[in-house]
């Protein structure tokens, strides 16, 4: 990492969702897709936020890029707000923080060549001005991310999954972000192909000193291209660490639960499964207490009644379980 000062900083963040009903269209409920949380992102890093579909991960990235407003909290972006920043403002931010999104074929327009689709970007924000100096710029950004220059007169529809994930990064890097939010981008490739996007990613870390936000729920990924990861479930952060920690020394009984759940070379080998029961609750109607204690092995009366915080348990080191206790205090270990 380049510099450990925060490039973006995200403080008790909410995002509601108002659930509208009856004949005048009163909100009769909300969705509490994100509800509470607070993290940042140094420049050269990178943070994966990790959970199952529906935790309200995408919601945060959208909430950062200010596609969505946000119900409460704070974001900043170099200590200076954006969250309530005004639409007419937001240009020079807009710059600075691109997204690579899921599927790399919608994301692009199918009826430009892909010199259209990276020069946009260029023309929008004024970076570059004549024919020669834009396709020049173009052929840049098609050498990044490792595709032959002269295919820049290609449409969409003429590459594979992966190389189109490739432009996708190629467009996002056009503008010279700092911040790149890679909202689920190798989610839907092949395991190779995924691998080679992976470590495209961490490359131009190194050269570009990017900072990254990965949202994903897959472990084994992020394993292999984060500094730091954060856990949520139904809205809320339950354990934030760097990788090597959640990896080895996990507290948080859900977190144990994904890792245990991550599939290993020899199926055969001894494994600590954690076999959680149940749905996940829905995000209209919350669980009293813990979030997590309708499905957790672990569960106690405290955990029905009382929220649990973050609470410190080690350098760098954050889990919100009634089970976690102070640095060096034993924490219960999760039934196999």
């Amino acid at each position: 990492m380049s510099d450990t000062r925060p490039l973006l900083e995200v403080s008790n963040l909410k995002k509601h969702f108002p659930i509208h009903g009856g004949l005048l269209g009163q909100v009769t409920a909300k969705v509490y897709a994100v509800d509470g949380i607070s993290f940042d992102i140094a420049r050269g890093e990178t943070l994966s936020l990790v959970g199952e579909s529906g935790c309200g991960k995408s919601t945060v990235g959208k909430a950062i890029l200010r596609l969505y407003d946000i119900t409460d909290g704070e974001v900043k972006l170099d200590g200076a707000r954006i969250d309530n920043m005004p639409a007419s403002k937001l240009r020079p931010i807009r710059q600075r923080i691109q997204v690579v999104f899921q599927d790399p074929f919608s994301s692009l327009n199918p009826r430009m060549k892909v010199r259209d689709i990276l020069a946009e970007p260029l023309i929008n924000f004024g970076i570059v001005h004549g024919r020669q100096e834009l396709t020049k710029r173009v052929e840049e950004l098609m050498d990044k991310v490792r595709l032959p220059r002269d295919s820049i007169w290609r449409y969409p529809h003429e590459f594979s999954g992966g190389q189109r994930q490739r432009i996708g990064i190629a467009r996002a890097l056009a503008p010279g972000s700092d911040l790149i939010i890679c909202d689920e981008a190798v989610s839907a490739l092949d395991v190779s192909v995924k691998a080679q996007i992976i470590n495209l990613l961490v490359d131009l870390q190194d050269e570009l000193g990017l900072a990254l936000l990965f949202i994903s729920h897959d472990l084994a990924t992020v394993e292999h291209l984060t500094h730091r990861v954060a856990v949520m479930y139904l809205g809320k952060i339950v354990e934030l660490t760097d990788r090597r920690t959640l990896f080895s020394k996990s507290h948080h009984p859900y977190t144990r639960a994904l890792l245990s759940a991550v599939p290993v070379p020899d199926p055969t080998a001894p494994r600590n499964r954690v076999i959680l029961t149940g749905d996940v609750p829905s995000p209209i109607n919350p669980p009293n207490g813990c979030r997590f204690h309708t499905r957790c092995p672990l569960a106690f009366d405290k955990c029905r009644t009382e929220e649990p915080i973050l609470r410190t348990v080690g350098t760098g080191h954050q889990s919100a379980c009634h089970l976690t206790h102070a640095p060096g205090d034993q924490v219960m270990p999760v039934a196999s």
